[in-house]
């Protein structure tokens, strides 16, 4: 695994803002109510333990479901920059990628734009690749076009000096156990790796390794996957299909979780 850490002084990340979609937002990790958890929150916590006096951290996670890439430039972009916090986490554009016909080279370059205006704007910014999807149902088919998106992510931040939160070569989420039900977001377990792997990045000691063995399992039998797969075929992937065909977003009416930079 590339080193992408940094030499930041851990006591001037006083603050934090997340942008992005499901991903950031925390989907596949539920929370209070109806709420979500996900991998920002998680790495906000470990931020906050890093200022023990009280009120010492703020979080805001501006992240909402579904977004493209240019809904996350118009609508979470200018309000990171009015915040403008130590930290900016910016993982945006999967979704542009997932869509039929999508260029990566094109999301790129907007992608670019927008991270340059962000780090002339905020203090740090920390930019996501995407996942390996080789073994994954459906999207190991769009492995090519993710694979290129990430090398284009890399250089953006070569470019621009960010710190790289690389999730292509986190190999612990590679595991089905890293993944939700509908396959399509990360599970608790998932989202707490990745949080793991984002406080490495940003220097920060952590109480676990998040590419760490998972557990031993029993082997499922041909059936037993099969039956899953049907199952999650009906529960998950058609809705999805549907949603694509009808234009619609499962971030429809949807809002920020946390708009404002307030403490944890």
């Amino acid at each position: 695994m590339a080193d992408d850490s940094q030499a930041f002084s851990k006591r001037t990340i006083g603050s934090y803002a997340a942008l992005g979609d499901s991903f950031t937002e925390g989907c596949g990790d539920p929370g209070p109510g109806d709420t979500f958890i996900g991998w920002a929150d998680r790495l906000a916590v470990l931020l906050s333990d890093e200022h023990p006096e009280e009120h010492g951290f703020r979080y805001a996670n501006l992240a909402v479901r579904g977004r493209l890439l240019d809904q996350i430039v118009t609508e979470q972009v200018p309000r990171a920059k009015e915040l403008s916090p130590d930290l900016v986490t910016f993982c945006a554009g999967g979704n542009d990628i997932l869509r039929p016909g999508s260029d990566p080279d094109d999301v790129a370059a907007r992608y670019e734009a927008a991270v340059a205006d962000l780090a002339s704007s905020v203090g740090t910014v920390l930019l996501c690749t995407g996942f390996d999807t080789r073994g994954m149902p459906v999207l190991r088919h769009l492995r090519g076009k993710i694979a290129t998106y990430t090398a284009h992510v890399r250089a953006i931040a070569d470019r621009h000096g960010c710190p790289v939160l690389d999730l292509w070569s986190l190999r612990s989420v590679q595991d089905r156990r890293a993944w939700s039900e509908d396959r399509l977001h990360l599970s608790a377990d998932g989202h707490t790796r990745v949080a793991l792997r984002a406080a490495q990045v940003l220097g920060l000691d952590v109480p676990a390794d998040p590419d760490q063995p998972w557990p031993d399992e029993d082997q499922r039998t041909a059936a037993e996957v099969r039956r899953d797969n049907i199952h999650w075929a009906r529960e998950h992937l058609v809705p999805w299909i549907g949603r694509r065909l009808r234009g619609e977003s499962s971030g429809d009416h949807v809002e920020p979780k946390r708009p404002d930079l307030l403490p944890l």
